[in-house]
């Protein structure tokens, strides 16, 4: 099969399950027991990886919390510092086109009492910094907006907005989910001001089962105070209680330092393949139409509509050889609200596709679509 579903997960890297194998097997040992070997053995691997995920992201080890996914993340978050915090005030702000965990938990908030603004997206899908300007509020706690749209693939300008809200309401929380960017773009923390952010192995060669949480230390080293998610322990300074999973954590690990190490190639080569597989799209169909930034995108996610087309049919006449999807895979058998909010209509939501792309892919992968696509819709057609 090609696979060219790769913003709903990608294969894993060999070099990750390779380093994943020993602390399946021989290494077993609990990262919270003390003295013996194995214990010990399991903490250090741990703390290795936690330095690769810094490293990737520009920041200290000890700001990062492993959890177990992107999505419990983003809900540890938005529960944690709304509890918290919630004597300082009760709003929150996001956009319409999050992810789930985001919108769901935000929904689930507003069920205790908090209120949330969902600010619209333009035409690209972009928060505009004068829309939020104008949603802040005295008593706004936090504010969530993704880097990177898991759908079209657009990226807002997450360095104008932390900065902005940390610069003129410092009080106020700056979240972002990077879970879609990491390893295709450059995510600096150095220079970019959001207090937390989630993310996730497997979008990036990793393992599925573990994901991680930044959260910035606040003056002298001190660390920001929220409810955490799930009680219990004190594993990961009481952020999150539960053994660790040594073997999904060295995973992460390996898949943060290969990602770092080779971002530059990696963007390069996605860039390249998307340019052809666009460039083919276009010469088959000269009435597509793609959605999302032309240009502050996300490498290698291209999100396009074909009039006429309907994309279910398309997608299961295809699925013995090629994967793709008609959108986010959190989103099964419902419309696209991420294509509506930025303008599009039922009928052109289901004519839409997804294809995402990764490293593994060649030029001739790509055009072997593009013929079975175009074969596809002509089958359909007739």
């Amino acid at each position: 099969m090609i696979y060219l579903d790769n913003s709903a997960t990608t294969p894993i890297d060999p070099e990750v399950s390779k380093a994943m194998w020993p602390y399946l097997n021989e290494e077993y040992g609990n990262p919270s027991s003390k003295y013996y070997t194995l214990a010990e053995n399991a903490k250090k691997v741990v703390e290795e990886a936690r330095g690769h995920v810094a490293s990737l992201l520009s920041c200290q080890p000890s700001e990062i919390i492993f959890t177990s996914c992107a999505t419990e993340s983003n809900n540890f978050v938005l529960k944690g510092v709304a509890h918290y915090y919630k004597n300082k005030g009760k709003h929150i702000i996001t956009s319409k086109i999050e992810h789930k965990s985001i919108l769901e938990t935000c929904k689930f908030l507003e069920s205790e009492g908090f209120e949330i603004t969902y600010l619209d997206v333009d035409q690209y899908g972009q928060v505009q910094l004068e829309t939020l300007k104008g949603a802040i509020r005295e008593d706004t706690i936090l504010i969530s907006i993704m880097w990177g749209n898991n759908e079209i693939g657009t990226l807002n300008n997450i360095q104008e907005l932390a900065k902005y809200v940390k610069q003129q309401h410092s009080h106020i929380f700056f979240h972002t989910d990077a879970t879609q960017v990491l390893g295709k773009i450059e995510v600096d923390l150095s220079k970019v001001p959001v207090d937390f952010l989630s993310l996730s192995a497997h979008k990036m060669y990793g393992p599925k089962g573990i994901g991680a949480c930044f959260i910035r230390k606040r003056e002298l080293g001190l660390r920001t105070k929220i409810t955490p998610l799930l009680h219990g322990g004190s594993q990961e300074d009481g952020y999150r209680s539960g053994t660790l999973s040594v073997h999904n954590i060295v995973g992460l690990g390996k898949a943060a330092e290969m990602a770092r190490l080779h971002l530059k190639e990696h963007q390069s080569k996605l860039l390249k393949l998307e340019k052809h597989l666009v460039s083919a799209l276009k010469e088959n169909f000269p009435n597509i139409k793609f959605n999302g930034h032309p240009e502050q995108k996300i490498p290698g996610v291209v999100n396009f509509t074909i009039p006429g087309i309907n994309n279910e049919l398309i997608i299961r006449s295809l699925k013995e050889k090629f994967a793709i999807s008609t959108g986010s895979a959190c989103s099964i058998n419902e419309p696209s609200y991420v294509l509506n909010s930025i303008g599009l209509n039922t009928l052109e939501v289901k004519s839409s596709f997804r294809v995402s792309l990764n490293k593994y892919l060649d030029y001739s992968k790509v055009s072997d679509f593009c013929i079975a696509f175009k074969e596809a819709v002509r089958n359909l057609m007739i």
